[in-house]
Parts: C-alpha cells; sequence; structure tokens
C-alpha cells in the first residue's frame, strides 16, 4: 500500500461520480451512485486492514505542497481510520433508503450525497489546518441543500437555521487558525499537536475551537437547530447528520482541542462538564415528552453527545476510550432508529407516535430490529451502546463523582423515554385499519438494517477491534494532558490500592 494514494482516491472518486450522476437519469444516478459507495466502503476496508496498530502513527500519508504554506496533506492515525470506516459504511445504506423514498430530482439529490462523502472524509484525513478548515465548512453545503430541496413543510427554516449555526461558530475557528500558523510557523496537524501554544493564548484559541465544535456536537444550549433539521431532512439526510456529521465536532475536541490547548482544556473543565451534565438531563426530559418519533431521537442524540462530551473533558484514557465508542456506536445505532422511523413513515406518512400501536403483531420483523436498536440505545450490555458508556462514565467517575452520578441519570432517563417510545409504537392494541394494513419489512429494508445490527453487536460483544486501533492515538493525547496536573476528585488509580500518607507513616513506626 506504501505510496499509493489511497486517501486522495476517497475523496476524488465520489467528486467525480457526483458529476457523472448530473448528467444522467434517475435511475442511472442511483445505480451510480450505489456502486460508487460500495467501492468506497471497499477501500475503507483496504485502509483498514493495511492500518498497523503498531507502525508509524500517520499512515497512508500524502504531501503535495500546493502554494504558499497551503498543502495537500492527507494522512490517518486509528481515530481518524475509525470515522472514516463509520462514513463509507453508511453510505451505501443511505443510498438504499433513498431508492424509493426520493422521487424529484434524483440525479442532484445523489450527486450531493456522493460530494457528503468525499467532504466527510476529507475532515478525517485532512494533515493541513487550511485543508480541514475547507473540508470541514463545506461539508455544510450538501447538507443544507438536501435539507431544503428535499426535506419536509417547513425545510427551508430548519435549512437555514442549520447554516447559520454552523457558519457562524466557525468564523472565530478560522481566526484563530490564522493566529496558530503565524505563532508556530507551520499548519501541519501532526506538528501543532505536540506545539506548546503560550497558556495566556490557549484560553482564547480553546473558545474560538469550541464555539465551532460546540455548534457541530451540538452541545446544550447551542443545540436548537437539530431537532429542526432532523425533523425536516429525509430519512437518509438524519441518517448521515447524525451517523458522521455530529461526530465532526467530537473529532475536533480529540484532534485539536485537547492536544493542541491541554491547560486551558483543563481550566475550561467546569464549563464543559456543566454543559454536558445539564445536556444529559434536560435533553432527556425533553425527549420523553415529544410527540414526534424524530424529535424524540434528535433529543436523545443530543444527550448521547453530552456522554463524549463528558469522556473526553475526563482527560483519563477510559474516558477518551469511552468517548471515541460512543461516537461509532451512535453513528450506528441513532442511523439505524432513524431508518426504522422512515420505514413506517414511508408506509403511513405521519410521524406523530399516536398514529401507532401494535406493531409487533402485524409487523414481527420490523418490532424485532427497532428492539434491538432500542436496547442499544439504552445501553444494554452485549450491545454497542454498553461498552462506550461504560468507559466515559467511569473516566468521568475519576474526574469527578458528581458528574458521573448526573451522567448516570441520564443513562436512567435514556431507558425511560427510549422504553416508551417502543412501548407505544410496537405494543399496544392494533385497532387502527391503517396501521394493521401496513406491510412488514420488505427485503431492501432488511438488507438496510442488518449490516447495521450485526455492527453494532460486534461492538457490544468484541470492542477490542475497534479500541485497538485507537489505542495509541489516545494514549498521545492523555500525555498531552497529563503534562497538566490535572487529578480529578476520585482516589481511585487502576491496578493498585492507594495507601493514605499518615497509614503508611503508622506501618514504618510498627
Amino acid at each position: 500500500m506504501t505510496g499509493f494514494p489511497i486517501l486522495t482516491l476517497m475523496i476524488a472518486l465520489p467528486v467525480l461520480a457526483a458529476l457523472a450522476c448530473l448528467f444522467q437519469n434517475a435511475q442511472g444516478a442511483r445505480w451510480t451512485a450505489l456502486l460508487t459507495t460500495f467501492v468506497e466502503l471497499a477501500l475503507g476496508i483496504i485502509l483498514w486492514i493495511n492500518f498497523d496498530p503498531a507502525g508509524a502513527q500517520w499512515q497512508f500519508v500524502e504531501h503535495v505542497d500546493l502554494f504558499g504554506r497551503f498543502s495537500w496533506a492527507l494522512g490517518i492515525d486509528g481515530i481518524a481510520l475509525m470515522l472514516i470506516v463509520l462514513s463509507v459504511f453508511l453510505m451505501p445504506i443511505c443510498i438504499g433508503a433513498s431508492w424509493e423514498a426520493i422521487e424529484k430530482r434524483v440525479p442532484e439529490y445523489m450527486a450531493a450525497f456522493l460530494l457528503m462523502e468525499a467532504l466527510m472524509i476529507g475532515v478525517f484525513a485532512a494533515q493541513d489546518l487550511f485543508l480541514f478548515y475547507i473540508f470541514f465548512e463545506a461539508g455544510l453545503i450538501p447538507m443544507y441543500l438536501i435539507i431544503g430541496i428535499w426535506g419536509g413543510a417547513d425545510r427551508i427554516y430548519a435549512s437555514y437555521k442549520f447554516f447559520l449555526y454552523t457558519l457562524l461558530g466557525s468564523v472565530l475557528m478560522l481566526v484563530a487558525m490564522l493566529w496558530m500558523a503565524q505563532e508556530a510557523g507551520t499548519t501541519d496537524i501532526p506538528t501543532l499537536m505536540a506545539y506548546d501554544f503560550p497558556v495566556e493564548a490557549q484560553t482564547w484559541l480553546f473558545l474560538a475551537f469550541f464555539a465551532s465544535f460546540a455548534v457541530k456536537m451540538p452541545m446544550w444550549p447551542v443545540h436548537t437547530w437539530l431537532p429542526d433539521a432532523h425533523v425536516q431532512a429525509p430519512t437518509a439526510g438524519s441518517v448521515i447528520l447524525a451517523g458522521v456529521l455530529l461526530k465532526m465536532g467530537g473529532y475536533g475536541f480529540i484532534r485539536f482541542s485537547l492536544p493542541m490547548f491541554p491547560e486551558a482544556s483543563v481550566q475550561m473543565f467546569w464549563l464543559v462538564m456543566g454543559l454536558s451534565m445539564v445536556a444529559v438531563v434536560y435533553t432527556s426530559l425533553v425527549a420523553l415528552v415529544q410527540t414526534d418519533m424524530k424529535k424524540l431521537i434528535a433529543y436523545s442524540s443530543v444527550a448521547h453527545m453530552a456522554f463524549v462530551t463528558i469522556g473526553l473533558f475526563a482527560f483519563s484514557r477510559q474516558g477518551l476510550e469511552g468517548a471515541m465508542l460512543v461516537m461509532l456506536s451512535h453513528g450506528l445505532v441513532s442511523g439505524a432508529l432513524f431508518l426504522c422511523v422512515g420505514v413506517i413513515y414511508d408506509r403511513l406518512h405521519t410521524r406523530e407516535i399516536a398514529r401507532y400501536g401494535g406493531l409487533a403483531d402485524n409487523m414481527p420483523k420490523y418490532a424485532l430490529f427497532f428492539m434491538l436498536f432500542t436496547m442499544a440505545s439504552v445501553g444494554l450490555p452485549g450491545t454497542s451502546g454498553f461498552v462506550g458508556e461504560f468507559l466515559s462514565l467511569v473516566g468521568a467517575y475519576q474526574a469527578s463523582s458528581w458528574v458521573a452520578f448526573v451522567a448516570t441519570t441520564g443513562v436512567i432517563l435514556g431507558a425511560c423515554y427510549m422504553l416508551y417510545l417502543y412501548a407505544r409504537v410496537c405494543y399496544g392494541k392494533l385497532d387502527k385499519a391503517d396501521v394493521a394494513a401496513m406491510p412488514d419489512l420488505s427485503a431492501r429494508e432488511i438488507a438496510l438494517l442488518l449490516p447495521i445490527g450485526l455492527a453494532v453487536l460486534w461492538m457490544g460483544v468484541y470492542p477490542e477491534s475497534f479500541l485497538k486501533p485507537i489505542r495509541r492515538d489516545i494514549g498521545v493525547v492523555v500525555a498531552r494532558m497529563e503534562k497538566t496536573g490535572f487529578t480529578g476528585d476520585a482516589h481511585v488509580t487502576a491496578g493498585k490500592p492507594v495507601i493514605p500518607a499518615a497509614a503508611a507513616h503508622e506501618g514504618a513506626h510498627h
């Protein structure tokens, strides 16, 4: 694999396919998009197989100087690898979910999705500060079009809100990047990750990046664009928005905020933890009272992404590894839940929870899949949701027992709203004629849900295959954080008991 520009190929291929789609009819565009996303998935698997967790930190590196300090610099570590694999895994599923649901402007729709795939891979593979920024911002455009053109009744409002929120947050980040390039004399991300910025400047830089990543996650209180965007977006738009686009905020924290501004990250510990604790409890309570299925899952996304920030800002290996697993698990599970909503929406054209009931009787296959993803969302042991949340809570406890206590209430509330949703949709009396007439899953729908279901169980039963590639890269971030001397309030260390100083002194006398 050495010397072959596989990352450039993975970015260029969807762009070329998107252009090809624009010159085809609807059916031709569908097949072009599907075949391209399968090729991308194959390339993603090749990346994973050839990635050596014990090799160099940055692999598949490509570097071409373009002009001035700007260069086409790509390369991945284990963290970027996992998020790229998640992106290419969900993309063919999104195309399959749109096969029959999208009937107008199909070539343009497929082109927008392919362009989004290229930009998402670019975000995770970029090794140049400004190249990252270009990919990060450009990803807004296809999503804005997908919501604005193929969305629901209030799609224009939702797409503008999505665009303005995420764009305004990123303007400050660009200013910070310009200052960093000037200060460090380079725009190379791996170099900047090891650079020690002045402590007084770190706080401002941290806040500038925080403005962008907090909106993207989204963190409370800048989360209000998300429920609107999800409700109005077509099913596949919701899948990719929840599955990958929200992960860019978490990726930003782990790639920029923690390693580049460690002292500022410690200073902002209570700000981030405070916002995350409010998000876990508040958005879970809001989810409990929703009448629209998509809104309920959207609010649950905000609560789950708060687990990510809690894990990241615990500054420990368990917390960071847990945050990464929560991101991967949430990408699979929330995507699958939006697909489940899309399946019954296509049949009845309503997302009102009260319109359903008793689906386990006439749609048993659907009820089975929906149950699996509900349980994974709740964090049932044996599913992907458990491992990440458990590790995040362990990390949170080491940092602050209060944060761990509040976050744990979020797990309980999560069980409340997800099981309440499932009970109202799948159980009860099947007394509505139109609901009773709904057919069970088609072969196409099973083909969409089955791979996600298998991935959710794989991650739950054998998380090591997802932890192994990221372990060393998490260690690099943890090493940067340890230099700050941050200590939590939980007096536990893994492996050996801690003997208080007084007791040790007493033992010496005896």
